[in-house]
């Protein structure tokens, strides 16, 4: 009598166990996607498929343009010209015995540092202001020559300039030795700019070079810059170049690989090779047909004619169970601050509560022994 009712308390154990809500770590798609059969739902549900998948490329894109914007490079003169801010030097060489501008004994004159006005001259004796803005060294120093000639005919002049504000470069971050870098010719490449900086810095994760020029940001990952020749664009005066890590990233949620904040390994990345980046799903709980991405748009970016997305919040459903499932997530693309989310199965909670009968009856045997 005492081992019935034994049996009759474990039995009911088995039962209560079966009807309670199992600790799960990760929500079933249904309940994920319940709120949609709502008379007035919050979100939005697309299955992405083959038949659709292209046409969903054409909607807005959200946390960032969409690819990073890049100059082309083009090749510039081997010579530099003379900016507002530039330090000239002049060697003036007079053989005249009465020399107007050397003095007794003495066969040349020095002007150092004579710094380009900001209406691009600079001040010579007996010839004036001198425009030299926009002129070749070569050029500017033929000018100066040619005006002091009247008043020293035998002149001969030496230039030489210390590049100012308007023919240097700042290398602001990511580098080795960051600083203020003079351009030594119209033909200085970005590259070359970062070698004298010792190159990017091996603490950057996934880094972004920015060039900042005339109020416009350009951006390019380094590993696109290295690779690409016509991406080593050639720099002008006061140029800014910033190098740091690529900020973007999505988040894995529920059965995945890894439950994390992700950022992004390559400028462009699909579902596919986003669940390769964070380990596949989990075997033993995901649902292969409830892989979702969740994703927000601005209130400017809905549309109501189809064209785009009619809610701000979306959900984005896949079937890696089906080849067409497959194909459409190895097309579309996770956005910067999507959620990738793996719901969990219905047979891993019938797995935990078989366990636990498996569990209970174990000690049946046992107190039956």
């Amino acid at each position: 009598m005492q081992r019935l009712g034994r049996y009759l308390f474990l039995i009911l154990v088995v039962a209560l166990v079966s009807a309670c809500t199992l600790p799960r770590g990760a929500a079933l798609t249904g309940e994920v996607l319940r709120e949609r059969d709502r008379d007035n739902p919050t979100f939005a549900v697309v299955p992405v498929t083959r038949d659709n998948v292209a046409q969903l490329a054409t909607w807005p894109v959200t946390g960032w343009s969409g690819s990073y914007h890049w100059l082309n490079g083009t090749r510039g003169p081997e010579s530099n010209v003379i900016r507002v801010g530039d330090k000239m030097k002049l060697v003036i060489w007079d053989s005249n015995e009465n020399s107007l501008l050397a003095p007794e004994g003495a066969k040349t004159v020095n002007l150092e540092e004579m710094v380009v006005s900001p209406t691009g001259a600079i001040f010579v004796p007996y010839i004036g202001e001198v425009m030299v803005r926009n002129m070749t060294v070569t050029d500017a120093r033929r000018k100066i020559q040619e005006e002091l000639a009247p008043s020293v005919p035998s002149v001969q002049v030496q230039l030489s300039l210390e590049a100012g504000k308007g023919n240097s470069i700042d290398l602001v971050s990511g580098v080795a030795r960051p600083g203020t870098y003079p351009l030594p010719d119209r033909n200085s490449t970005i590259l070359s700019l970062i070698a004298q900086g010792g190159g990017i810095s091996d603490s950057l994760a996934n880094p972004l070079v920015r060039l900042v020029r005339d109020g416009r940001s350009y951006e390019i990952r380094s590993d696109r810059l290295f690779s690409t020749p016509s991406a080593n664009v050639v720099l002008r005066g006061a140029d800014q170049v910033i190098v740091q890590e690529d900020d973007r990233y999505f988040m894995a949620l529920g059965a995945t690989g890894s439950e994390r904040l992700v950022p992004f390994e390559q400028e462009h990345i699909t579902v596919l090779e986003a669940l390769s980046i964070i380990g596949g799903i989990n075997e033993s709980r995901a649902n292969p047909k409830g892989v979702i991405i969740l994703r927000e748009y601005p209130a400017n970016m809905l549309r109501s004619d189809g064209s785009g997305p009619n809610m701000a919040q979306t959900v984005f459903t896949f079937d890696l169970t089906t080849a067409d499932g497959l194909f459409a997530a190895r097309k579309f693309a996770v956005n910067p601050k999507d959620t990738v989310l793996a719901t969990e199965s219905p047979v891993t909670a019938t797995r935990t509560v078989l366990g636990l009968i498996g569990s209970v009856f174990g000690v049946v045997n046992t107190v039956s022994n």
